[in-house]
């Protein structure tokens, strides 16, 4: 999974998949974090997107999603701990207008 490439809905390489974020409770995968931009991993900036916003395409052998540069930088600013924090995450799921993982 790790590597994974992500691209847009017009087919625009926008990122990768850096890692996964596994609910222990549930064991539902909640977050993809991507890296995106950067050159050889220098510069690259790593964001949590809920798992939601993703759907594999064979073609492709990667993810496409239709999030856009604003939604990214305009999603919720996040603390070291954003993971444990329950009103980040309805935040940032609300953002990306998706439903929430753990429901």
């Amino acid at each position: 999974m790790n590597g994974t490439e992500v691209y847009g809905r017009d087919g625009a390489h926008i990122g990768s998949i850096d890692h996964l974020m596994i609910d222990k409770q549930s064991g539902k995968v909640a977050y993809a974090v991507m890296g995106f931009g950067g050159f050889l991993g220098l510069g690259e900036e790593h964001h949590p997107i809920p798992w939601g916003k993703l759907s594999y395409d064979t073609s492709r052998n990667g993810f496409v999603t239709d999030i856009t540069e604003p939604e990214i930088t305009g999603a919720p600013a996040r603390a070291d701990n954003w993971y444990a924090d329950r009103d980040w995450e309805r935040r940032a799921h609300e953002h990306y207008g998706v439903p929430f993982y753990w429901a």
